[in-house]
């Protein structure tokens, strides 16, 4: 039998992510040793804290109903983590949600707030599931670009005003995958300012909020009015090294999170109750674990930055997040430059247009390797002659 597929799924092609896991794996069955820097898992196990109460409540065989919206406790434990880490003043079950990691929530938010022909605001370079979920609700991606020169923030000023009329949504990720930038207060007043002037909801992705350097990121919603224009995700899987756990949560606008509430009841059940009791565990004893767990990824953002700089890279050190972003040498696009790299030095990166259009002519490198491997790549790298004695790199 033929099978047809709806129109629909021509909005959703094969992403580079596949291409290069199909091009990965078949340099591996030729005994090529690769050092991945492309995906954004974390390498290191949650703390063992953590793994110590999802062991114990999987012997519960009390805890394998289902969890709807998220227990209690865990939602408590949000409202505690964002009063404490944040000064944020969450104050009840209404203004969280529990979601299967952020990036569920990010790609169904959009059916809850748009219609067919809405335009939502968007970040470009930007994390790819922003785009699934514009393309789920039908809506148009009006796509703001990120530039060096303005720290890669978007330039509100810049948005036409006959989009500003359309726009329903904005979407915004400070400290941002895959540029890893950080927003300014002032920023953030200004994102309200618009937002309330132009009724649009700010929807902000916060996932690499505990990963952060020498400067602490805001929450959005630690601004003023950010809590009435607007909601903030975020995750465990990147603070806690919970990836495959899938939780995360939504904090915010009571009416927005009802809104998501409702649509959820009709999608699924919730997280299983161990690993939120894991992920509740986490969020209150998170202290000295993401102290611990910067200092590892600092450790390796010096390295590596200050290695591949002294190899005639131009490489600012990245205030926050796991991740570099990185000019490619002006004779090479991203993606044939990526695979150069595969091809020559068994290094794997990201090519910056798989996030977007303004993302031609950079890579994103994820410092998700041990110090041995960044080394090692380091000393791989200082093998390519080519690519050591181009200026314009």
């Amino acid at each position: 039998m033929k099978i047809n597929l709806s129109e629909k799924m021509n909005e959703f092609p094969t992403l580079i992510f596949s291409e290069l896991a199909k091009y990965k794996k078949q340099k591996l069955q030729e005994g090529k040793d690769l050092i991945d820097l492309s995906i954004g898992s974390p390498d290191l196990p949650p703390p063992d804290f953590v793994i110590d109460e999802l062991q114990e409540n999987v012997q519960d065989p009390l805890q394998y109903g289902y969890s709807l919206t998220g227990t209690e406790a865990f939602q408590q434990a949000v409202l505690d983590y964002y009063n404490r880490e944040y000064n944020v003043n969450l104050q009840s079950s209404e203004e969280v949600i529990m979601v299967m990691g952020s990036q569920e929530g990010l790609v169904h938010l959009p059916m809850v707030l748009t219609n067919p022909g809405d335009i939502i605001l968007v970040s470009d370079p930007g994390y790819t599931a922003y785009d699934a979920g514009i393309s789920l609700a039908g809506a148009t991606p009006y796509r703001m670009p990120l530039k060096e020169a303005n720290q890669f923030l978007p330039d509100l000023e810049d948005i036409p005003q006959e989009i500003r009329e359309r726009a329903k949504i904005m979407i915004l990720n400070f400290p941002g995958n895959p540029v890893p930038a950080l927003a300014t207060k002032e920023f953030f007043e200004k994102v309200v300012q618009f937002a309330n002037e132009h009724q649009i909801v700010v929807i902000h992705d916060f996932a690499y909020s505990e990963l952060y350097y020498e400067e602490k990121p805001l929450s959005f919603l630690a601004v003023e009015g950010a809590k009435d224009v607007g909601v903030e995700f975020n995750s465990l899987s990147k603070s806690f090294n919970m990836a495959g756990c899938r939780i995360g949560y939504m904090v915010g606008n009571k009416q927005i999170i009802n809104a998501l509430k409702r649509l959820k009841s009709n999608l699924d059940y919730g997280v299983f109750l161990p690993i939120q009791k894991a992920a509740t565990v986490a969020l209150n004893h998170s202290s000295l674990f993401s102290t611990q767990l910067r200092c590892i990824y600092k450790s390796r953002r010096d390295l590596f930055v200050t290695g591949l700089n002294e190899l005639g890279w131009k490489v600012e050190p990245p205030k926050a997040s796991m991740f570099i972003w990185a000019k490619v040498p002006n004779a090479y696009s991203s993606l044939e430059f990526v695979y150069q790299l595969i091809d020559e030095a068994g290094i794997v990166v990201t090519p910056g247009h798989a996030f977007g259009r303004e993302g031609e002519g950079y890579v994103r490198i994820a410092l998700t390797q041990n110090e041995e491997r960044l080394s090692e790549a380091l000393g791989r790298l200082k093998m390519l002659t080519w690519l050591t004695m181009n200026e314009s790199v």
